[in-house]
Parts: C-alpha cells; sequence; structure tokens
C-alpha cells in the first residue's frame, strides 16, 4: 500500500464553511501521493459554547452527560469536511470514535486511548475513500461517549497514526510551526525547522499549546514523526522526530511557560516516612497532575511541602487536603494563585554548563525573583510572579539568543 499520511485538523482551521472548504483542497492536493487518513477538532470557538451550555443548569455537571455534549463539535465537523470532498469528486466518509471503536478508560473528560480498530481505517483507505474520523473524543467498554482533554485531536491522530503504521502525522493548525517561544510574547521568536520529541515532550508539558502532551508522548513511544504546519500559509513546518542532529549543539531550543498555576504549601509538616505519599497520593486518585515539587529541610522534626498544580484542579485539591487533615499533620495550609512557571529547553543542557547560572543572572538583573527551582537533563523551571512572566520570557530570550 502507498504510504500513509495522518493530517489532523484543529478548531481554527476548520472553523467555517470556508476554511473547510480550504481545507478539503489541502486534503484533496494530498490524496494525490499519499494515502490520506484525516482527523477534525470541533469548529473554533464550538467547543466553548457547548461548555458553556453544559453549565448553564449546574457549574458541575455530570461528567457522562458533560462529554456527551461536548463531543458533538466533532461529529459536525467530521461530517461537513466528508461533504466537502464529496462536493470536489473525492471519496469520503466521516467517522465517530465508537464507529472505530476508539475505546478509552472511562475517566470522563481526561479519558486515555486503550485501542483503535486499525483494521476498519485501513479498509475504508482501501476502497480509495478518506477517511474523516473526529478527534478529542472516544467510547467506554460499555459504550459511553468519553472526552480526551482540551487539545485531545492531537492525541486521536498520533494514536491513529501508530496504530495503522503511518508515514508521518501532520498537525495543521493556524501557526507556521514550533517557535523558540509564543510569538505573541516576544515578535521575533524564530520557526524551528526541526526538534526532537524529548525536547518537544518538554515544552508541552511546561505549556507550549501547539501540541498536547500525550500526543508528543504517544509519538514518542511509538516513533511517529510529527509535522507541525499551518492550514493557512504555506511551509513546511517544523519537524519532531527522535532525533534531530542539526539541534544537537543548541543550548537552548524553547521557552515554554503555563500563567494557569497554584503553589500550595503544606507549612508544618511532620518530617517523617510516608509524608509525602499521604499528601500527593489522594491528589492523584482524584487524577490532580502535580508538577513542581519541593521539600525543605527540617527543622525540629517539621518542614515545608510544596508543590503546584493547574488553576483548574485548585478546588479540588483544596478538598483533596482538608479530608487529609486527620492523616496529614500541617501547621498552616499557604495557597498561593499568582504564580507562574517558565522552563528553559534543550538537549544542548546535556555538554554544555552554566546554562543555569546564566538565566537566574539574567532574570536578577531584570529583577525577576525565582521562587522555586526545578531542573532535570534538559530542562530549567523557574516558578515566578505571574505577572512577571511576560518579562522573564523575554529576557531569556534574549540571553540565549534564540532569535539567531
Amino acid at each position: 500500500m502507498t504510504e500513509i499520511i495522518v493530517q489532523k485538523f484543529g478548531g481554527t482551521s476548520v472553523g467555517s464553511v470556508e476554511r473547510i472548504d480550504a481545507v478539503a483542497e489541502i486534503i484533496k492536493e494530498a490524496s494525490k501521493s499519499k494515502k490520506i487518513i484525516v482527523v477534525v477538532s470541533a469548529m473554533g470557538g464550538e467547543t466553548n459554547r457547548l461548555v458553556k451550555l453544559a453549565k448553564h443548569f449546574d457549574k458541575d455537571p455530570d461528567k457522562r452527560e458533560f462529554d456527551a455534549l461536548v463531543s458533538t463539535g466533532e461529529t459536525v465537523s467530521s461530517a461537513l469536511l466528508a461533504m466537502a470532498l464529496q462536493s470536489k469528486g473525492i471519496k469520503a466518509r466521516s467517522y465517530s470514535a465508537s464507529q472505530i471503536s476508539m475505546r478509552t478508560t472511562d475517566s470522563y473528560s481526561k479519558a486515555k486511548i486503550l485501542d483503535v480498530d486499525a483494521d476498519k481505517i485501513l479498509n475504508t483507505i482501501k476502497d480509495n475513500t478518506i477517511p474523516i474520523i473526529t478527534g478529542f473524543q472516544g467510547v467506554t467498554a460499555g459504550g459511553d461517549v468519553t472526552t480526551l482533554g482540551r487539545g485531545g485531536s492531537d492525541t486521536t491522530a498520533v494514536a491513529i497514526a501508530a496504530q495503522v503504521g503511518a508515514e508521518r502525522c501532520d498537525i495543521y493548525t493556524d501557526v507556521d510551526g514550533i517557535f523558540t517561544t509564543d510569538p505573541k510574547v516576544v515578535p521575533n521568536a524564530k520557526k524551528l525547522d526541526s526538534i526532537t520529541m524529548e525536547e518537544m515532550l518538554e515544552l508541552a508539558s511546561q505549556g507550549a499549546k501547539v501540541m498536547q502532551t500525550r500526543a508528543v508522548e504517544f509519538a514518542n513511544k511509538y516513533n511517529v514523526p510529527v509535522r507541525v504546519l499551518s492550514s493557512f500559509n504555506d511551509g513546511s513546518g517544523t519537524l519532531i522526530s527522535q532525533k534531530d542532529e542539526s539541534m544537537e549543539n543548541s543550548v537552548v531550543s524553547g521557552i515554554a511557560f503555563q500563567k494557569d498555576q497554584v503553589k500550595f504549601t503544606l507549612h508544618g509538616v511532620g518530617d517523617t516516612p510516608g509524608t509525602a505519599f499521604k499528601i500527593l497520593g489522594p491528589i492523584s486518585d482524584a487524577e490532580v497532575e502535580v508538577d513542581v515539587i519541593v521539600q525543605n529541610v527540617s527543622v525540629d522534626g517539621k518542614t515545608d511541602f510544596t508543590f503546584t498544580v493547574a488553576s483548574e484542579d485548585q478546588d479540588v485539591v483544596n478538598k483533596v487536603i482538608k479530608t487529609s487533615k486527620n492523616d496529614v499533620q500541617y501547621k498552616d495550609l499557604i495557597v498561593n494563585s499568582d504564580i507562574a512557571k517558565v522552563s528553559l529547553v534543550g538537549a544542548g543542557m546535556r555538554s554544555q554548563t552554566g546554562v543555569a547560572s546564566r538565566a537566574f543572572k539574567a532574570l536578577s538583573e531584570n529583577d525577576v525573583n525565582i521562587q522555586i527551582i526545578c531542573t532535570s537533563e534538559i530542562k530549567i523551571t523557574m516558578v515566578i510572579d505571574e505577572v512577571l512572566v511576560d518579562k522573564a520570557v523575554q529576557v531569556l530570550h534574549e540571553e540565549f539568543e534564540l532569535e539567531k
């Protein structure tokens, strides 16, 4: 069989019938040389509209019904795109997640993909028909509709690419590729021609919004090359692959940031074995992802335990900590919702020293105070005041000359 390319189109790419028609032209052109599988998001703004409707009756609606509602946006997009292709003489057929058996866990709004029926997709291709598959949604073993979280269509596309053995997965967005940082914050940010999956995974997990973290994890696990490019402008975009020779000498490849963060500090916690688990275990059970974790030096058998979570999980974490009060003794609970994270990412950090000191020096000279520092082999994450994020990103981008 001719090589398969999976093409995923985001909400802005299919935001109107005119945009859907333009996307159909992109697919038509690609189908001249490759077998194409398409994954679509809901039309731009549609998911937000559905979420607003869902919360009209209850601020915390039933999770099953919530997913059943917000998943319908993708169904609309897939059917419209199939019609657009058919109007151009291209055989196409829309498929929902249930129709291709996109099996997921039953964690509503945060479901994880378990399996995909590749045979049905491949049989459609063999019939010279382009399958237009709904992204973002899945189905449980019991037949209930689930959703994969914001950006979940990326994960759908990469999972399908892995399952069918696709040559590549192309993610079409409203930007030209992956940039050294958000061009809205740093106008002279540079588009990267290529980047490693390892670096992209770190950037995505630390706030870069071009791709969902789980999509990059899938691509890395199953070695699916991913290309991020624009559906509005011509260009080769950015290739994300396992190894990128051109990036080996780059100390810092990009800067990511997250503003919607909350810092929790349990002051005066007993410094005894098992305390960290007693704090974080119930939070994990509530399906909340904890990022930066810091435990201070013990003084008189007491310590401070600090961690960060996304702002959307603040209420859940508050409830969990209060419920765990009997198991975890602490003097005070300090919550700071005016913080953000800024992260430097680059494979070159493994072999080159002085990156952290340069970053700290540049920030200190520009009056940006660092509250917490967390590092890995190719990443340095700093927690700072939220109001200073843009300034910090601009300073660091200039310090490491990422515009060149």
